[in-house]
């Protein structure tokens, strides 16, 4: 690469950044909805023109921040494992609890991302398949970490009502076809519990009812886990 050739991508980074940037501090102060690429441009000093090079329309520019929050969580969640293993190695309920407690610290520090991908759907956009993969770290997280436990005999996941075991066979074959399908069920359960428990802290439905709420979320994420299966180390 030439030297003008790396100057013209450095200045493409540093561009699209500064265009995902605001973009954001829009979603702040208007929501996802009224994102608009002018207004975008207009706060930059840019014309609309010179920024479509970079994004050729709103929904480019709403996947772009869709996958970079999604990475973002993904990546504190993966991060915050790693430590719990080094601290507590084979204590998967730990590492359970630390996956969790790192999902909602991002959630509180980026309420606006988190209402991006958690949140009521943008009108007239609809997610392209590119989101799939950042959108999952989560959950194969929580998956894997439930593995590493049926690997070490340290999960005893709940029985489940007979009607349920078509349900969890599709599950399992889905979402986890190495793992028993009662766990596969536990593991959705604790899943949708997990964010909804978060949306109710960032959506402040948790206002004038929890106060600790420190407390309150590790002590919820440690049921969750434990009602997945997940056998504290002896």
């Amino acid at each position: 690469m030439t030297t003008v050739q790396g100057a013209r991508a450095r200045a493409r980074i540093e561009i699209t950044a500064a265009i995902k940037d605001e973009a954001r501090r829009q979603l702040a102060a208007e929501g996802a909805a009224k994102l608009s690429l002018r207004a975008v441009a207009r706060e930059l000093g840019m014309v609309s023109s010179a920024l479509y090079r970079y994004f050729p329309s709103r929904d480019d520019l709403l996947t772009a921040l869709i996958i970079d929050a999604y990475d973002s969580v993904g990546a504190a969640a993966e991060q915050a494992r790693a430590a719990a293993e080094t601290a507590a190695p084979g204590d998967h309920l730990a590492h359970w609890t630390a996956v969790c407690r790192a999902v909602r610290a991002w959630a509180v520090a980026h309420p606006h991302e988190y209402a991006l991908i958690y949140g009521s759907p943008v009108p007239g956009y609809s997610a392209p398949q590119d989101t799939v993969v950042p959108a999952s770290r989560v959950g194969l997280l929580l998956v894997s970490t439930a593995r590493a436990a049926y690997d070490d005999k340290a999960v005893a996941p709940p029985p489940l009502p007979a009607t349920l075991h078509p349900e969890a066979e599709r599950l399992a074959d889905d979402l986890a076809p190495d793992l028993p399908p009662p766990l596969a069920v536990a593991l959705v359960f604790a899943w949708a519990q997990l964010f909804g428990l978060i949306s109710f802290e960032v959506f402040g439905q948790f206002n004038n009812v929890v106060e600790d709420r420190d407390a309150f979320f590790a002590a919820a994420a440690e049921r969750l886990g434990r009602d997945v299966g997940l056998l504290p180390k002896p």
